[in-house]
């Protein structure tokens, strides 16, 4: 079992701290929905967000279907292009909302929601989902959580192995 340290003042600080510990969480455990649920859990914890993670891709629908994540009820399912998960997909880059309310296409999962970031996932290419965490405060997210955030992102790509059966249905491109 892994224990937990955060001792940082500063969000840059504590990032730095928690990217090595999510990465050593990760590193022995082949099963993607438990890496992606340490993840969460680890990063609700260090920054305590209103809610911390992330959907995946299904091909079949052309939606992103909810993974694992830590905080209260979420949206389900998001179709390619729409609110802020479905664009940074279909964008295949981060994107900062600093007030959701102002976003003209955001989708409303929760009202306590205030400030948003979505970061894509990749592995071989392909987007196969994306990393989403929501604030209850305005402009919580920055380019210091992009980078940390994106960096995440590569850390999980190279420890993302899909079941057999689930290849052909996770993926799709998503950079124009």
């Amino acid at each position: 079992m892994h224990a937990l340290h955060f001792s940082a003042s500063d969000k840059a600080a504590l990032y730095r701290e928690v990217l090595p510990q999510i990465e050593s969480v990760v590193a022995d455990e082949t099963d993607w929905v438990a890496n992606l649920a340490n993840t969460a859990a680890v990063l609700k914890e260090a920054f305590g967000w209103f809610w911390v993670g992330f959907y995946l891709v299904d091909t079949r629908t052309d939606q992103l279907v909810l993974a694992p994540f830590q905080g209260p009820l979420a949206c389900t399912r998001i179709p390619f292009g729409r609110g802020v998960c479905g664009q940074a997909w279909a964008k295949g880059e981060t994107m900062v909302v600093k007030d959701v309310n102002a976003h003209p296409d955001h989708i409303a999962c929760s009202s306590l929601s205030r400030s948003e970031i979505v970061v894509p996932l990749f592995s071989d290419d392909l987007c196969i989902g994306v990393l989403d965490v929501d604030s209850e405060h305005l402009a919580q997210f920055d380019e210091t959580d992009a980078l940390y955030l994106g960096e995440l992102a590569k850390i999980l790509a190279k420890r993302f192995k899909l079941p057999r059966s689930e290849e052909r249905r996770v993926g799709k491109e998503c950079r124009s």
